[in-house]
């Protein structure tokens, strides 16, 4: 039976570069999220590089890449996993511009997946147990780049990670969830000087907001369509 996910590193230069950077930012920085640092001191993330955020091209690619990481995935373990989608050459971005490609970038791996959604989640973007679907399984979506206005998100590249919904409900059945989730929040207080105010927790409003990182007001509009 298999313990965890198979993590398979690819071997070109590109990738490595890109691995060596977060792990610095991840871990060297000493990032708020105690699951990320969780997730690369373990090994236990799929990182993969990809051209023109927001392009069909990168959307195909995502989606083949995060089948053969479900594939080798253990839905049984209590481990945390991340599959990361790094864009290393692209051009530095505002918040807006990052906002706008994430979802343009969402919507091309929608439309060329095959699978249906996940049916334990909501597709639509304004429902409260909303969540991204693809491959058939739920991801929750953290958009990260060098200009974000969060110190926690401004990773070394435009960044899509994808952590499995499953795992976040898996924490709540182990009864770590809050403290977990009071611990990284409360970090990231201390890094940023004041808490989140996109932070929601899951059924409480729509999590399509936290998604890019932005600050976005009540009137915002998902451009997200199912």
């Amino acid at each position: 039976m298999k313990t965890s996910v198979q993590i398979k590193h690819s071997n070109s230069r590109k990738e490595i570069n890109s691995q060596s950077a977060f792990r610095k930012f991840i871990l060297e920085e000493n990032h708020p999220c105690v699951m990320a640092q969780s997730v690369f001191t373990q090994d236990n993330f799929n990182l993969h590089t990809y051209e023109n955020l927001g392009s069909r091209k990168a959307a195909k690619e995502i989606i083949e890449d995060l089948k053969n990481y479900l594939s080798s995935y253990n839905f049984k373990s209590k481990q945390f996993f991340s599959f990361l989608a790094t864009f290393p050459n692209e051009k530095k971005l505002s918040e807006k511009q990052f906002e706008s490609l994430l979802w343009q970038q969402l919507q091309f791996l929608h439309e060329l997946d095959e699978n249906p959604w996940d049916k334990t989640v909501s597709d639509d973007p304004q429902n409260d147990n909303f969540s991204f679907s693809v491959a058939g399984k739920a991801f929750y979506i953290v958009g990260m780049h060098p200009n974000s206005s969060r110190k926690a998100r401004q990773s070394p590249y435009p960044t899509l990670v994808f952590n499995m919904h499953g795992q976040f409900e898996k924490l709540r059945e182990m009864g770590v969830y809050h403290k977990v989730r009071d611990k990284i929040r409360q970090r990231d207080k201390e890094l940023q000087g004041n808490m989140n105010p996109m932070l929601k927790d899951f059924g409480d409003e729509t999590e399509a907001k936290q998604y890019s990182g932005r600050k976005v007001g009540k009137d915002w509009k998902c451009p997200f369509h199912h």
